[in-house]
C-alpha cells in the first residue's frame, strides 16, 4: 500500500516541474487527492457496495473539481495536472502511465448498458479539454490534442488534434520524453500544409499581377485602380502560421 502511494507521489514530480516538495503534493494536488478516493471508491464498488462507492465517488468530486464514476479501471502511475473539469465515465479503461489534463472528458455516446466509454492504453496524454467518446480505443502511446474531438480509434504512437479529430504524423518523435499538452514539435498536419500551399500559390500570383499592371502602365495603358486586399493583410495567413 505505501508503495503504491509512494509511487503516485512520484509521478507527480515526474510530469509537474511545478512540484517543490511531497507535502506540497499530498495537500495541495487535486489530481493526487482524486485517485486516492477513486482507489478506495473502486475497492468498494467491487465488493458490491455500489452507493457507497458512490459516494466516496460523489464526495470527490465535490473536493477535487475531478469526476471519476468508481466503476472506472484505472491503472498503475495515472497522473490528472490541474484536474477541474475531468470525466471520467463508468466503464472508462485506463492504461499504465497515462496522463490527462484539466476538461478532459472520457464519455458515452449511448444510454445502452455494457461497454460506452473509452479505453486508452499505456501512455497516453490527452490535452486540455479534450473529448474521447464512446466505446473506441486510444492506442498505446498516442497523444490527443487539446480541445480534440475523439470518435474513432486512435492508433498506437499516433497524435490526433481537430474536431473531429484526425490523425497527423509527428516527425519528431517523443524519444521517451512526456508530451505535455499532448504537443510535439514539428507536426506534420496535411490540412495545414495544404492551406500554406493554397497561400504561397495566391501570393504569388498577386506579384505577377503587379508587376503586369506595372508594365502595362509603363507602355501607357490606362489601368483603372481597383482597392484589393492583399494576401498578407488576410487573417487567415496569420493564422496558420
Amino acid at each position: 500500500m505505501f508503495a503504491r502511494l509512494k509511487e503516485e507521489i512520484a509521478v507527480v514530480f515526474e510530469r509537474d516541474p511545478a512540484a517543490r516538495n511531497t507535502w506540497e503534493v499530498i495537500t495541495c494536488y487535486p489530481g493526487f487527492h482524486a485517485m486516492l478516493f477513486h482507489r478506495l471508491a473502486h475497492w468498494l464498488w467491487g465488493l458490491g457496495l455500489k452507493w457507497l462507492a458512490r459516494l466516496v465517488s460523489h464526495g470527490s468530486r465535490w473536493l477535487t473539481g475531478i469526476e471519476i464514476h468508481p466503476g472506472a479501471t484505472i491503472q498503475r502511475r495515472f497522473f490528472i495536472d490541474h484536474g477541474m473539469g475531468v470525466v471520467i465515465g463508468e466503464t472508462a479503461e485506463i492504461g499504465d502511465d497515462c496522463t490527462l489534463y484539466h476538461g478532459v472528458t472520457l464519455g458515452g455516446t449511448s444510454w445502452n448498458k455494457g461497454k460506452r466509454h473509452p479505453t486508452l492504453g499505456k501512455g497516453v496524454v490527452v490535452g486540455a479539454g479534450a473529448k474521447i467518446l464512446g466505446p473506441i480505443v486510444i492506442g498505446d502511446g498516442a497523444r490527443v490534442g487539446s480541445n480534440a474531438v475523439v470518435v474513432k480509434d486512435v492508433p498506437p504512437g499516433a497524435t490526433a488534434i481537430g474536431i473531429p479529430a484526425r490523425i497527423i504524423e509527428a516527425q519528431a518523435a517523443q524519444n521517451g520524453r512526456f508530451a505535455a499538452y499532448a504537443v510535439v514539435k514539428d507536426l506534420n498536419d496535411p490540412m495545414s500544409g495544404a492551406l500554406h500551399e493554397l497561400i504561397g500559390h495566391s501570393a504569388e500570383l498577386d506579384r505577377r499581377i503587379e508587376h503586369i499592371l506595372a508594365e502595362l502602365k509603363r507602355l501607357g495603358l490606362r489601368i483603372d485602380e481597383q482597392e484589393a486586399h492583399r494576401l498578407d493583410a488576410n487573417p487567415l495567413n496569420k493564422m496558420v502560421d
